[in-house]
């Protein structure tokens, strides 16, 4: 049985409700994600983008690119919905990234492997990422490791995540495609899902940094987004239990 959080964002996909949880949820993680990343776009224009399908602003000063991957990564939290019931590969790893870039300059650039992993060496701010020869097998050895649990916890996914971001598979796009498969696998695990707002991107970023030796920094940020989703989750469903990092059933 699909655990309700993920019926309730199925089920307004499908019935084209607007101003419901997966509206919210949509524009939200869109707009934070994106902003995060160095976008251009507002929350209001982002939201425009999402509810008519067009530029109905004036863009004069906006890269095209930050129009293209908004209107992207609404189609990738909808195959995010579409493979729920799928494990996480590398297929659906790739597919997002994919479906992130495409149309955009980057995928016309001969070096820029839309859809696969990097072929150029990249950091993290000064911190080293795989090397692309060692990507493939880094992401299995994450994949396989991640997949033999038994139990999927928060902390779990929390880890996972700082993980995937060292490894850095991609050449761009990598923080955005790491926020996806978190809120997909929050979802598939039956664990309350969050938004990771562009106003603590500092708190998330030092979260990332410090892992290895202080775990509890990202960990308390990623809880405390978890947090304002219960209270939207509450606010359009306030029979779905969720005082707790589960969802109720």
């Amino acid at each position: 049985m699909k655990n309700q959080i993920l019926e309730k964002l199925l089920e307004e996909r499908k019935n084209g409700l607007k101003g419901g949880l997966y509206h919210k949820t949509q524009v939200s993680l869109t707009y934070n994600s994106n902003r995060i990343e160095g976008s251009k776009l507002t929350e209001e224009q982002t939201r425009y983008v999402f509810e008519t399908k067009t530029v109905g602003f004036d863009a004069d000063g906006l890269p095209v690119d930050d129009i293209i991957e908004t209107s992207n990564h609404f189609r990738d939290f909808d195959y995010l919905l579409d493979t729920i019931d799928e494990d996480l590969s590398k297929e659906i790893i790739k597919t997002f990234h994919k479906i992130l870039k495409e149309g955009t300059s980057d995928s016309h650039k001969a070096y820029f492997n839309v859809g696969d992993w990097k072929k150029i060496p990249n950091e993290v701010g000064d911190i080293k990422t795989s090397l692309p020869e060692n990507v493939d097998k880094d992401i299995s050895n994450l994949l396989d490791d991640y997949l033999a649990k038994s139990a999927i916890t928060f902390n779990d996914l929390i880890a996972f995540h700082e993980h995937f971001e060292r490894i850095h598979p991609f050449q761009d796009g990598n923080g955005r495609i790491g926020r996806l498969i978190l809120f997909r696998e929050c979802l598939k695990h039956d664990i309350v899902p969050f938004v990771i707002d562009n106003d603590k991107k500092l708190f998330y970023y030092r979260g990332l940094r410090e892992f290895a030796t202080q775990s509890g920094y990202l960990i308390e940020t990623c809880l405390a987004a978890q947090d304002v989703y219960k209270e939207w989750v509450k606010y359009f469903y306030p029979e779905i239990e969720v005082d707790d990092d589960k969802i109720g059933k």
